[in-house]
């Protein structure tokens, strides 16, 4: 029995929240229930709930960050949890290209972006001061 032997293109119907989790559109089957209860899926143009059942043919559109749109068509359905490169079989990604202008939109809002957790700042430290630092800059305020 191989992986896509679980894969049925002619199947009953799936749920849409198990399916999206199933495709590794999402993460985990409760992000893809929030992403569903939160509007940002929709199934032909219609506000998807997470209990929708899919069919085949159907065209998912999913609203990413940053007002990114990835759009889906359903090529064949599954419940059951199959490894990467099969799961992308399971629908073709038929997302337009991005336009030149909202390249360059993404690119100003990237580099005006603040730094993350995990980055520094050139006149922020990377962490706190210790004791012998703190006594420092103590000493440099006047108060120690």
């Amino acid at each position: 029995m191989t992986a896509m032997s679980s894969v049925n293109t002619h199947s009953p119907p799936v749920r849409l929240d198990v399916w999206l989790d199933v495709a590794c559109l999402f993460k985990t089957r409760s992000e893809a229930q929030r992403a569903c209860k939160g509007g940002k899926v929709h199934v032909n143009g219609v506000r998807a709930k997470p209990h929708r059942e899919i069919r085949l043919g159907e065209r998912i559109a999913i609203t990413r960050g940053g007002g990114h749109k990835q759009q889906v068509v359903v090529r064949a359905t599954s419940d059951v949890h199959l490894p990467k490169a099969d799961a992308r079989e399971l629908y073709e990604d038929v997302t337009p290209p991005p336009t030149p202008e909202e390249v360059a939109v993404r690119e100003l809002l990237r580099a005006g972006r603040s730094p993350g957790p995990g980055r520094t700042h050139a006149r922020a430290p990377a962490r706190a001061p210790d004791r012998r630092e703190r006594r420092h800059l103590r000493q440099m305020k006047g108060r120690g």
